[in-house]
């Protein structure tokens, strides 16, 4: 089971050395903006740079392409035949326009190595050629999936930034739809459309991430939308109510614009008698798990992530 409560990875106010190093020289490489790439060239840069900075892949792990209806997805399970009666359902990040199953390629072969369990990610559609809500559906269709060919299974979500998002709406999802999820895995999800948190003004620039990005990517995903889209599947923090969730994991970064409403999310699930472990690594930014390879940070959200599926799965 998760170990519950509020943890402080870091000194709160000062970028991590390594962070701060990351950035100086993204500054100076002079980085193209993916909204000035457009989505397909976007897509193309975001895996070229996750190529570099990703953490390297365990061995061990066997990967079979398979397809939830339409969807594309892949499988992992731990090589060695042992018995295993848990599934985590992977949603990648991207703003819901770039990453693929090749992106975070590398953190799922890792959660399947440490939880021993089966972890299928989802190619699911995104934007703008498939906009909101085709993402929310696929979710949702993976998580039938699941639940009807694993019955009796210790079923999870999880996912990073939109994915993130993605998870937490699945959550929802499942809870209303009588579907028992083991856990919810929330790694610095975008959880309010509103955008009027602190942390979104306080952080729009200089931090990888930057107000222009987001907005970018919800103009991509809320295709034709001209204002924020509060419905609970797209603002997972205004749902009339969050009792009955499942048991969540939610880290946010301490340098993240979206840092303010992860942490809203992790008290709102809390004061609705979820039991929740919320990280905050004070140091770090949105998209730090795409940078385990190199930062310190990195390899904390991804260890965080592994030992929180490892506590369920084995339970």
């Amino acid at each position: 089971m998760l170990e519950t409560g509020f943890f402080s990875l870091g000194s709160p106010g000062q970028l991590d050395a390594d962070i701060a190093f990351v950035l100086a020289k993204a500054a100076e490489l002079n980085l193209p903006k993916l909204a000035s790439l457009g989505p397909v060239e976007g897509r193309a840069e975001f895996a070229r740079r996750l190529s570099r900075t990703n953490p390297p892949a365990p061995e061990g792990v066997e990967a079979e392409d398979i397809s939830i209806g339409d969807i594309p997805a892949r499988r992992y399970q731990p090589q060695g035949g042992a018995k295993v009666t848990a599934l985590l359902l992977y949603f990648h990040g991207g703003g819901f326009v770039v990453g693929d199953l090749e992106t975070h390629d590398p953190h799922c072969r890792a959660l399947a190595a440490e939880s021993g369990s089966v972890v299928v990610a989802l190619d699911y559609r995104m934007g703008p050629e498939h906009p909101y809500p085709a993402a929310i559906q696929d979710g949702i269709a993976a998580l039938r999936w699941a639940a009807a060919d694993y019955p009796g299974w210790a079923l999870g979500v999880a996912g990073d930034s939109a994915g993130g998002t993605l998870s937490a709406v699945v959550a929802l999802h499942a809870r209303d739809l009588g579907i028992a999820l083991a856990a919810q895995l929330l790694i610095y999800p975008a959880v309010d459309q509103a955008g009027d948190f602190p942390s979104r003004i306080r952080l729009a620039d200089g931090y990888l991430l930057t107000q222009a990005d987001i907005e970018w990517f919800t103009e991509q995903y809320f295709v034709g939308r001209t204002n924020p889209v509060l419905e609970p599947d797209a603002s997972p923090l205004r749902a009339a109510s969050h009792a009955g969730l499942a048991p969540a994991l939610v880290l946010t970064c301490g340098f993240d614009p979206l840092v303010d409403e992860g942490d809203a999310y992790a008290e709102a699930l809390k004061g609705a008698g979820v039991p929740v472990r919320h990280v905050r690594l004070e140091g770090s930014i949105h998209g730090c798990l795409g940078l385990a390879g190199y930062v310190q940070s990195g390899k904390q959200a991804l260890a965080e992530v592994c030992r929180a599926w490892r506590s369920v799965a084995s339970s």
